[in-house]
C-alpha cells in the first residue's frame, strides 16, 4: 500500500492574507505543515499541490515535492482530485496548509484507522469543551452516529440542547484532514455541489450529501491551525516557548 500527503495550498485567503508564507519562527508557515507532515511514519511521500508559482518557488527551495492545479479548484479537495493522475497512492491524505501545529501521529493514526475499512473516507474529531468554540463558526462542528459515522458537519452550534439540564451529550469538533481512498477522491470533482455544502461552505458536505459515508476518528485534542492575525500570535508564541524549553537542556 502506498500513501501520499497532500497539502493544498492556496496563497490568497480571506481572513490572514497570504498566510501560507507568513514568517513563523523564521520559516514559510507552510515549510511547517509540510516538515510535520513528513515525519508521519504511514506517508510515503509528501507533495505540495498548489496554482501559486509564488508557492511553487518556495516548496522546491526547501527540498519539497510540487504539483501545479488550476486556479480555478474552490476547494482544496478538489485541487487535490483535480491533479488525481499526478498523485501516486491507493490512500491520498487531504492535509490543510494551515495547521503548522500537526501531530504527525494523527496521520499515522488515521492511515491506521482507514486500513480496517479501505472502502470509506476517515477524518479525525476531537471533544468540544470551550462554549467559546462551539458558538464560533470558525469552529467545525460534527454530529455522528452510533456507528462513528458522521451525520452532519456544521459552523453551529450542533446538537440544540432544548433540555439542557436533562440530558448530556458529547459534543465534537472537527480537525480539517482526510483519509481518502483513492476511489472517492476520483469521483469527488463529478460530484453535483449540494444546497447545505454552499450554505455551510464546508467541503466534506458535497461527501454526505451524495450518499458518501465518512468514518470519524477520535482524537485527543484540536489540531491548531492558523486562521486569523489572533491565531497565527498564539503559534508563535507556542513555538517560542518549545524553543525556550529546548535551549535550557536536560536538569
Amino acid at each position: 500500500m502506498t500513501v501520499t500527503a497532500a497539502i493544498p495550498a492556496r496563497l490568497e485567503s480571506t481572513r490572514l492574507p497570504r498566510k501560507i508564507l507568513v514568517d513563523l519562527a523564521g520559516r514559510p508557515l507552510l515549510w511547517h505543515v509540510w516538515q510535520r507532515t513528513c515525519l508521519a511514519a504511514c506517508v510515503d511521500r509528501v507533495v505540495v499541490v498548489t496554482d501559486s508559482t509564488e508557492v511553487q518557488t518556495a516548496v522546491q527551495e526547501w527540498g519539497g515535492a510540487v504539483v501545479m492545479s488550476s486556479p480555478g479548484c474552490v476547494t482544496g479537495t478538489d485541487r487535490l482530485a483535480s491533479v488525481l493522475d499526478q498523485l501516486a497512492g491507493d490512500l491520498i491524505l487531504n492535509v490543510q496548509g494551515d495547521q503548522p501545529l500537526l501531530d504527525p501521529v494523527l496521520l499515522d493514526r488515521l492511515v491506521t484507522t482507514w486500513s480496517q475499512k479501505p472502502d470509506t473516507v476517515v477524518t479525525p474529531i476531537y471533544r468540544l469543551t470551550q462554549d467559546a468554540a462551539l458558538h464560533n463558526p470558525a469552529t467545525v462542528k460534527v454530529v455522528i452516529a452510533a456507528n462513528g459515522e458522521a451525520l452532519y458537519f456544521s459552523r453551529s452550534a450542533i446538537p440544540y440542547l432544548r433540555r439542557k439540564t436533562a440530558i448530556s451529550i458529547p459534543v465534537w469538533g472537527h480537525i480539517g484532514v482526510y483519509a481518502f481512498p483513492r476511489a472517492v477522491l476520483q469521483a469527488y470533482s463529478h460530484l453535483p455541489v449540494g444546497p447545505l455544502e454552499q450554505a455551510e461552505v464546508l467541503e466534506q458536505l458535497r461527501l454526505l450529501e451524495n450518499g458518501i459515508a465518512i468514518r470519524t476518528m477520535v482524537v485527543p485534542m484540536a489540531s491548531r491551525s492558523v486562521d486569523t492575525a489572533e491565531d497565527l500570535h498564539q503559534v508563535r508564541a507556542i513555538l517560542a516557548a518549545d524553543r525556550n524549553r529546548g535551549s535550557e537542556g536536560p536538569t
